[in-house]
Formats: structure tokens, sequence, C-alpha cells
């Protein structure tokens, strides 16, 4: 397994990255989201490595202070507490695919809600609708 291809992931991003249409909060910020997300989109054999922390996500993120520092850690922190609790996540390397597939047998409407009812991207992504189509579900053993 070689380690570029696994990407640190913050547990809530778990969601995001399922929402993701290429929009965001500059430039750099949407070029680093679109080459991850396109990854994941894509590689049937992606690795994540769930990390309790910012992540590769985060790296031109306007809102990110610092390593493991986010100026909205108040709402985040609680997103990821949410899918933590959600899915029984360690802070270890899983299957991409093995987590989004999990996410879309569990995931509800009122869930979805529950988790991430605060976010300023949750009206306006396509996070809900694509989770509980399982848009991304590569390789899927749903028959």
């Amino acid at each position: 397994m070689a380690e570029e291809k696994i990407i640190n992931l913050r547990p809530h991003h778990l969601l995001c990255t399922q929402g993701y249409s290429g929009k965001g909060y500059d430039e750099n910020f949407v070029r680093n989201m679109t080459e991850i997300t396109t990854k994941m989109r894509t590689d049937s054999d992606l690795k994540v490595r769930i990390v309790f922390s910012t992540d590769d996500l985060c790296k031109y993120c306007p809102r990110k202070r610092g390593e493991g520092i986010c100026a909205d850690d108040h709402k985040v922190l609680g997103f990821d507490a949410g899918v933590i609790d959600f899915l029984k996540l360690e802070e270890k390397v899983y299957g991409y695919q093995e987590l989004i597939h999990e996410i879309n047998e569990k995931m509800t409407s009122e869930k979805m809600k529950n988790i991430c009812g605060n976010c300023e991207w949750h009206q306006m992504s396509a996070c809900e609708k694509n989770i509980l189509s399982g848009k991304y579900l590569l390789n899927s053993c749903l028959n």
C-alpha cells in the first residue's frame, strides 16, 4: 500500500466529499478539494486515514488557523462527533469505499439533519441527495 494513496480525512468529511460540486472558499481550496474528491470518486482501492483533527481537505481552507486548529472548531468538532458516533470510527486507516457503503446502508434524512443541520453548506450542497442515492458507491455490493 503506497503512502501517497492514503488520504488523511476528518470524520465529517466522509459526508462532505460526497456532496462536493466544485464550489468552495477560493481557488486553492477548490483545486485541492477537486483533486482529492476525484480520487475518492474513482479509485475503488483508495484508503483514508481517519484523523480527529484537520486533514488533507483542510490544507487550503481559509478557516484553518494551524495544524489541528480551525476557526470553526465549535461547529466542526460537533460534526465530527456525530460521524464518529454514527460509524463508531477510530483514528486508523480504512478503505474509503467500505466507509461509503456503510454510510449508504445506515444513513437517513433525519440522521443527516442531526449531524449536518448546522452546516453552512448543508442547504446548498448535494450531500444528502448523493449519500441517500449512493451516487459515489463503486463496486456496489448492493443488490
